[in-house]
């Protein structure tokens, strides 16, 4: 693979993690941890700079998802995590950062990730490419951190 194509699979790929042979999304989801930490201290300095760090990630990740599955040779492989690090950035987003509302995001996600209700589903069904391949975990992000949000307020 030339080095035009190395850079976005190995980005795509969480640096590799997303090659684990069982449960790649769950694995790369794990990457997103660190950054959800990162956003909430952004977040507590700053709130717009932490939207638009949350943004500014969620943007470049279409490009290299869809990078990545060209230099792959398939539409969505499941080794391209990167979407799934941007989905969990979107449930934690704005969310207090603890070990509780970590893991709770992270069952959530992975929950609404690996089942897709609606639209989530019809988003991963109608859109190609990188937008494709980004898109319903965004969904699925959105979902998480509604349940999320009222799971912490309860809990």
């Amino acid at each position: 693979m030339d080095t035009g194509k190395k850079w976005p699979v190995t980005l795509a790929t969480g640096f590799y993690v997303g090659l684990i042979p069982k449960g790649p999304g769950t694995f790369g989801t794990l990457w997103g941890i660190p950054l959800a930490w990162i956003m909430w201290q952004v977040w507590q300095w700053q709130w717009l700079a932490a939207a638009v760090l949350a943004a500014a990630f969620i943007a470049v990740s279409v490009p290299i998802a869809d990078k990545a599955a060209k230099a792959m040779g398939a539409k969505d492989p499941g080794a391209i995590v990167i979407d799934e690090i941007a989905g969990y950035m979107v449930t934690l987003f704005a969310v207090p950062f603890s070990f509780k509302a970590a893991v709770a995001g992270f069952i959530l996600f992975r929950i609404f990730d690996i089942f897709k209700p609606p639209p989530v589903s019809t988003l991963d069904k109608n859109l190609s490419g990188g937008l494709g391949i980004v898109a319903d975990d965004l969904a699925a992000g959105v979902y998480a951190h509604i349940l999320l949000r009222i799971f912490l307020h309860y809990f």
